[in-house]
């Protein structure tokens, strides 16, 4: 992925970001999904095809990651 296109790229936090600075941000590059911190952008972003976006949602949906 080339740099110019991640920093051109509409980041917007998920809307299931909590209040706390707790924050998601996603965003459509190209053939990929990008993800990341929103607190920490300049730490860089997993790049995610489409299969592996919807498998992702899926599991989060089904709270497989729910911690609290």
């Amino acid at each position: 992925m080339d740099s110019m296109t991640v920093s051109r790229a509409a980041w917007r936090k998920s809307s299931r970001s909590g209040q706390n600075g707790n924050c998601v941000e996603v965003a459509d590059l190209s053939a990929k999904i990008g993800l990341r911190d929103s607190k920490a952008p300049e730490r860089g972003h997993l790049s995610l095809t489409s299969d592996m976006w919807a498998a992702l949602v899926a599991e989060v949906r089904d709270g497989r990651f729910d911690l609290s």
